[in-house]
């Protein structure tokens, strides 16, 4: 939930961000990251997002954890090498 009652401003395209979901994405050493449904302030004309310090300290966490599990993968030659994995109720 957002805790600012006024909208960022985006410093490129000089236009207010809208609170929405948005797509996490990182590569590092050929491992790709990418996290869906993530709630950021996001440009409207460029579409980048800027994160809350704690969504952000989330998204390192997880990230980490993510690239270390890839490595080991690509380590052992897996003939997998796309995972999708959910945390939560449906």
């Amino acid at each position: 939930m957002v805790t600012t009652l006024e909208a960022p401003v985006c410093a490129e395209h000089k236009c207010a961000r809208e609170w929405r979901t948005a797509v996490f994405e990182y590569d590092e050493d050929g491992v790709s990251i990418r996290i869906p449904n993530v709630e950021a302030w996001v440009c409207p004309a460029g579409g980048d997002p800027t994160f809350l310090p704690e969504t952000a300290d989330e998204l390192i966490a997880v990230g980490r954890e993510l690239l270390a599990a890839a490595r080991k993968a690509r380590q052992r030659r897996s003939a997998l090498t796309e995972y999708i994995v959910s945390v939560g109720s449906r």
